[in-house]
């Protein structure tokens, strides 16, 4: 079986949940390559200051904290509950970290381990899809925010009914996607004060097919 061919039936792709194992490093490694398009783009919506503190929520394999850590002098934290994740994080930004420039932590959105008020960004690259309790869980978020503080969100897929790969795609990984609509909805609900949305037609990486990309940008 190819590479390809493992991705697509879901022996690599069940590890987008949660990475472990040698099959779940392979997939990070095709995630931080295949993402990048999405990261560029939707970070081109985003202005980080030098003095922003940044927290990177599901932070996978670490791309987006190293790419955080060259716009801010401020520090830079992440956050994966996956274990493997935050092992390959730490080693991608092992010299920021020694530097006391980046903390890098094991842990759920679910219960973000942080004061309130800590935070001027907090990012969630590929990763609401997975999110066991969206509601509780962009509280949480709102929690760690300092007032004015932006909550941004990537996605490259949104919900598509007539497309039967991305029907095959929840019920294998029990993903939620999430429409500009609704995450209108669930952010203003949450308590945020201002919801932006901004979209793209490119590609699904997980299938290939045609897709709109999303980015989220939710002020407190």
């Amino acid at each position: 079986m190819s590479d390809d061919d493992k991705y697509l039936n879901g022996e690599l792709l069940i590890n987008a949940r949660k990475p472990e194992g040698e099959l779940g490093s392979e997939l990070i490694d095709m995630m931080n390559e295949n993402h990048e398009g999405l990261a560029q783009w939707s970070l081109s919506h985003l202005n980080i200051s030098k003095n922003d503190v940044v927290l990177d929520v599901g932070c996978g394999g670490g791309v987006n904290i190293e790419r955080f850590l060259k716009m801010t002098e401020a520090k830079v934290f992440g956050i994966d509950y996956s274990k493997l994740a935050v092992e390959r994080s730490v080693e991608l930004n092992r010299k920021a970290i020694d530097e006391g420039k980046c903390e890098i932590i094991q842990g759920s959105v679910s219960n973000l381990p942080f004061e309130d008020d800590s935070f001027n960004i907090v990012t969630a690259f590929e990763t609401v899809y997975f999110w066991p309790e969206f509601e509780n869980d962009l509280k949480e978020i709102l929690r760690v925010l300092k007032d004015g503080g932006i909550f941004f969100i990537a996605n490259e897929t949104v919900p598509n009914e007539n497309d039967s790969r991305q029907k095959d795609l929840i019920e294998l990984l029990d993903m939620n996607l999430y429409s500009e609509d609704e995450f209108k909805r669930y952010l203003l609900e949450a308590g945020f004060l201002h919801v932006t949305c901004f979209t793209k037609d490119s590609k699904d990486s997980f299938t290939g097919d045609d897709a709109d990309w999303i980015c989220v940008i939710a002020k407190k």
